[in-house]
């Protein structure tokens, strides 16, 4: 057995790059390299992987850039991977007028455009399926770039990262780019150990540097006060008073800016374009409304007829009913004025709008959700927090450092700015004291989240013994970090073996024709999607009905307690009815040998996916969804990705077949606008072979 262990190429220090190359890089790039940067690009000359660790706008992307465009030189392939799709799309778009579109494809779960394409960006769970099928796209491929690697620590995607740090051949280098993470030193000791030799970059420094603020006004009173909230590196004595006269008298005077107050206070001051994160989408938007109503207008004439330009040209594949639909008159309106909102409730088009206008300059300020800090590229002059508190689930608590270095890591443009301002907002649940030792708090560590699925256990079955199996799972980070006594993942795994083997998966160490089916199923509910296959749930039913069926596994209400209106069809409540049952034979057994539970199905999206299936219009499939625009494309595009694995491997060839036609009735109108594959030929199979 052996991991993704580096061997060495023929390719490494020697190799046929050279001087020459590095040095018309740098030339190109018009701006000289920091001293992190150049260590990074002496790694990657040197033929070794490399970890960078380094705050938000710090320059990493050059790194990644670098590894990718030495991939060409050297007549190979490099694979550039991102934890989301408008991060995949965004790194298309750059990668495409850098060097050319025929050099760059895209492979996300719903879209496959020039995949065998030197260059390919792609999400990270597309390169672990690869890995699995061991496609032959892997050849020649000499380098891949994981953004966000600290995205390994999310609970419910993160062993995708370690899967493919350890599956991937031993010749290919990896350049991973993190935040700062307080255990960038172990966490390269582990690559180091599953890759080669892997050198740890670490930079600390802000290239812009960045004042922390904390804003507060007074009852009765039209002015805020905004005082610094640090001195010296300690919180700010000033502001420690505010808390000590707030103890002494509940009763306290004072109370949260309104939100044209700080806009106003921003633009006196020169500290706009702004960012101002609210962790809420509805939020978000009346926040913009607010402003507009307050005749807050921050834009010029022609800045209004850039954005009216730009704004045009991001919606031109949408029809006028959609845009109708999706309120494009007051959206556009308040875009024009420099305002916006950016959230995961709006279609894409218009999010992706939003951050062309204000990476352009344009807009002046954007109220957005806690999304828009992933690795999306729009750096502001200020960020401010309204809330230094968000809702986790169940409860409310408040930010981690790691959280607060993510969000106010945008503040501050690299060669337009001499300092970035991050400005907290006064609130009653949250004192002073806490916002600056938050402010000043070591970053976090990063911690592993792996656990193995059941499509990783028939995927080990597959291609490995049962103890070089174990090894792997030996070999992940989330082991690395394991203290001492607790679970092993291998036994984990063994317990997963075990559901499979009673529900007739795998017989031993090999794996029945259902079990086959199931290595090919990347999805959270992967096991139970595959049983639903096998116990014919899917079969008989026309395209709309079961994409309505499918629906069940990719939709999940925002809120608990949403009112679900069945599909009108029996057959299919008949066919939800019997999905749900089979779930909870599932979670008992899980519940039984201490398993996480697969999540219930969730009908709630059925009723209105078959109507657009079925060629309803945008305007009465929402309102039958009673979903946001933003998430019912995520969810249909979603439910794409699995329809497209079902047509690869349904046993009934009606189910194949229906399941084909099924995509291609989803795939129309604000679904598929944004999409460089959405025009002209079909797509590629989800895993290109």
């Amino acid at each position: 057995m052996t991991t993704g262990r580096h061997r060495g190429t023929a390719r490494d220090a020697g190799d046929g790059a050279g001087e020459g190359f590095r040095e018309r890089f740098e030339r190109g790039l018009g701006f000289p390299l920091d001293g992190f940067q150049h260590r990074a690009l002496d790694a990657i000359d040197g033929g070794e992987s490399v970890l960078v660790s380094a705050p938000t706008g710090s320059g990493k992307t050059v790194i990644a850039d670098y590894a990718a465009a030495r991939a060409l030189e050297l007549g190979g392939k490099a694979f550039y991977t991102t934890p989301i799709k408008a991060l995949s799309n965004q790194k298309f778009a750059e990668l495409s007028k850098r060097y050319g579109e025929e050099r760059v494809g895209l492979l996300t779960g719903d879209v496959s455009y020039q995949a065998r394409a030197p260059i390919v960006v792609m999400t990270t769970e597309v390169l672990r399926n690869m890995l699995f099928a061991r496609s032959s796209m892997l050849d020649g491929l000499e380098v891949v770039v994981l953004d966000e690697v600290h995205y390994l620590q999310d609970p419910y995607r993160g062993s995708v990262w370690e899967e493919v740090l350890v599956l991937t051949p031993p010749q290919v280098r990896f350049v991973s780019l993190s935040a700062t993470v307080s255990n960038a030193r172990d966490f390269g000791a582990w690559l180091t150990s599953v890759r080669g030799t892997t050198r740890v970059v670490v930079e600390t420094h802000r290239p812009v540097t960045l004042h922390n603020h904390y804003a507060v006004a007074e009852r009765g009173r039209d002015h805020i006060t905004v005082l610094p909230l640090l001195r010296d590196g300690r919180p700010n004595s000033d502001g420690v008073a505010l808390d000590d006269r707030r103890r002494r008298n509940p009763r306290h005077r004072y109370r949260a800016p309104r939100r044209g107050e700080v806009v106003e206070y921003l633009a006196s001051a020169g500290m706009l374009p702004a960012i101002t994160f609210i962790f809420s989408r509805a939020a978000c938007d009346d926040a913009t409304r607010q402003c507009l109503q307050d005749g807050i207008r921050l834009t010029t004439g022609e800045e209004r007829e850039q954005i009216r330009r730009l704004t045009e040209a991001a919606v031109e594949r949408l029809s006028d009913d959609d845009l109708r639909t999706l309120g494009y008159g007051p959206w556009s309106a308040a875009l024009e004025a420099g305002i916006a909102p950016h959230h995961a409730g709006l279609v894409p088009a218009f999010r992706q709008a939003v951050e062309q206008c204000f990476s352009a300059g344009l807009l002046k300020v954007v109220f957005a959700t806690e999304t828009l800090a992933l690795g999306i590229n729009m750096p502001a002059r200020s960020v401010v927090v309204e809330r230094f508190a968000k809702f986790r689930g169940s409860d409310t608590s408040a930010l981690t450092s790691g959280e607060y270095q993510q969000l106010t890591g945008r503040a501050g443009r690299r060669g337009i700015d001499t300092v970035g301002h991050a400005v907290v907002l006064w609130s009653a649940a949250t004192s002073f004291s806490l916002v600056a030792r938050t402010a000043i708090a070591p970053p976090p560590d990063l911690v592993s989240s792996f656990h193995p699925t059941y499509n990783l256990a028939v995927n080990l079955v597959r291609r490995w013994s049962r103890e070089e199996a174990h090894g792997l799972l030996a070999a992940s980070y989330g082991q690395w970090q394991a203290p001492p006594g607790s679970v092993s993942l291998a036994a984990l795994l063994d317990r997963r073996l075990a559901i499979l083997e009673a529900r007739g998966f795998i017989e031993g160490w090999h794996l029945t024709e259902s079990g086959h089916a199931l290595a090919s199923i990347y999805h959270e509910s992967d096991l139970l999607v595959t049983d639903a296959l096998r116990q014919g749930l899917f079969d008989g039913l026309d395209p709309a009905a079961l994409a309505g069926v499918v629906s069940a596994f990719t939709f999940e209400a925002r809120r608990t307690g949403e009112d679900e209106r069945p599909p009108r069809q029996q057959h299919v409540v008949d066919r939800l009815a019997r999905l749900s049952a089979l779930a909870g034979d599932l979670r008992a057994d899980e519940r039984r040998v201490g398993l996480r539970r697969t999540r219930r199905p969730d009908a709630g999206l059925a009723r209105a996916v078959m109507g657009w299936a079925g060629g309803s219009n945008l305007d009465s499939v929402l309102r039958e969804a009673d979903v946001a625009p933003g998430d019912f494309v995520r969810n249909i595009r979603q439910l794409i990705d699995l329809m497209r694995q079902l047509a690869q491997v349904a046993p009934d060839p009606p189910t194949r077949e229906a399941a084909q036609l099924a995509v291609a009735l989803l795939r129309r109108g604000v679904v598929g606008a944004d999409d460089p594959a959405s025009v002209g030929s079909a797509p590629d199979p989800p895993v290109p072979s």
